[in-house]
Order: structure tokens, then C-alpha cells, then sequence
């Protein structure tokens, strides 16, 4: 879906220089999550809010995005 919207390369950078920030977004996803619900399913918000959270996960994520391994 990033990749289709052409998003991939700000995700990439949001999530490589996020740093500290990333925990308050996912704690805002874990927060707003009964709210979000009614566009994005529950278990994928709850799969977001745990890539973010993770510095180690969110720089692999970013660097999946980056090389474009999806092809």
C-alpha cells in the first residue's frame, strides 16, 4: 500500500528519524485505536503500534522500504 500511494520513502524516513517520537505515536495508536477501528482493523493497528515501538523493528522496516525488497 505505500509503495502503491508512493509513500514508502517518507515511511522509510519517519521511521529511521522518528526516534523517541515513534513511542508517542504508538502510544497514540494504542489510544485511539477504538476510534481508528472503524477504518483500520484492529490487528493492524496493534501491528503498527509494535513496529513503531521497536527502534530495531522500525529500522529494519525502513530499510526493507528503502531498497525495495517488495519487488
Amino acid at each position: 500500500m505505500l509503495q502503491r500511494w508512493g509513500l514508502h520513502n517518507i515511511a522509510s524516513f519517519l521511521l529511521e528519524a522518528g526516534g523517541p517520537i515513534n513511542v508517542l505515536a504508538a502510544q497514540a495508536i494504542y489510544l485511539g485505536q477504538p476510534f481508528l477501528t472503524r477504518a483500520v482493523p484492529s490487528s493492524h493497528l496493534q501491528a503498527l503500534a509494535d513496529l513503531i515501538e521497536d527502534q530495531d523493528q522500525a529500522r529494519q522496516f525502513a530499510a526493507f522500504l528503502r531498497e525495495g525488497l517488495w519487488r
